[in-house]
């Protein structure tokens, strides 16, 4: 049998070219998504409001909560004297949820790997929560604060509460010896990471849980941010 190379030539190139649409189409529809509100009516806390940031390193996309209230004490389960500072006395816990792997080994983009990605993107690597500690936050484009009531706030820490991984005793499994700085740590997380929910994903379903404003779906820090501009 003669092998045809022109038609092979020709296949492959539609092959190509079939692909090339499919993932043009895919860019087109998570851009267009991400700009498509929800809870974009929700009313805005004027009293007795409870002050939350969000926060992205341009990769990564975290919940900045108040460390200590009357509504929740994270310090009984996150302790920052298990940081490399061993610091205390801090006002806000940042926390982000993601893959184990992309977080652990490419904390910029320029770490990351083609094994990280591919692992990250198909469902083939665990997930873990980053958490970060803060005495104060300055707003810019990539941190703003919310103001929340005390009812939507205990409904988004009920969403983070579910995303760490929990011991028979109820409490969180730290990583042990990885940090990015001197006051984070990483912990053990429910849930996989895929190439249809990243951290920004997490990030933007916490706040649909808060009934806050929020993307219709997302997998960057830009749909969210773009919520509250």
């Amino acid at each position: 049998m003669n092998f045809n190379f022109p038609k092979f030539l020709k296949a492959f190139f539609k092959y190509c070219l079939f692909v090339l649409i499919g993932l043009i189409a895919y860019a087109a529809i998570v851009i267009s998504i991400a700009y498509i509100p929800v809870n974009a009516n929700a009313e805005p806390c004027t009293t007795d409001c409870i002050e939350v940031y969000l926060r992205s390193n341009g990769v990564h996309t975290d919940i900045v909560l108040p460390i200590k209230n009357e509504l929740k004490d994270w310090t009984t389960q996150l302790d920052s004297k298990n940081t490399k500072a061993g610091k205390t006395n801090f006002n806000y816990v940042s926390i982000g949820w993601g893959d184990k792997g992309f977080y652990l080994d490419a904390p910029t983009w320029g770490d990351l790997t083609f094994k990280t990605a591919f692992n990250a993107l198909f469902y083939l690597s665990s997930s873990a929560m980053h958490v970060t500690y803060f005495n104060q936050l300055t707003e810019g484009e990539r941190c703003k604060k919310i103001l929340i009531s005390k009812r939507d706030y205990m409904k988004i820490v009920s969403f983070v509460e579910s995303s760490f991984q929990l011991t028979e005793l109820k409490g969180y499994i730290q990583i042990p010896n990885v940090s990015y700085g001197n006051n984070d740590a990483f912990y053990e997380a429910n849930g996989r990471y895929s190439l249809f929910y990243t951290c920004n994903s997490w990030t933007n379903n916490c706040l649909k849980a808060g009934d806050r404003k929020a993307c219709l779906w997302t997998l960057f820090d830009k749909g969210i941010f773009y919520q509250y501009q």
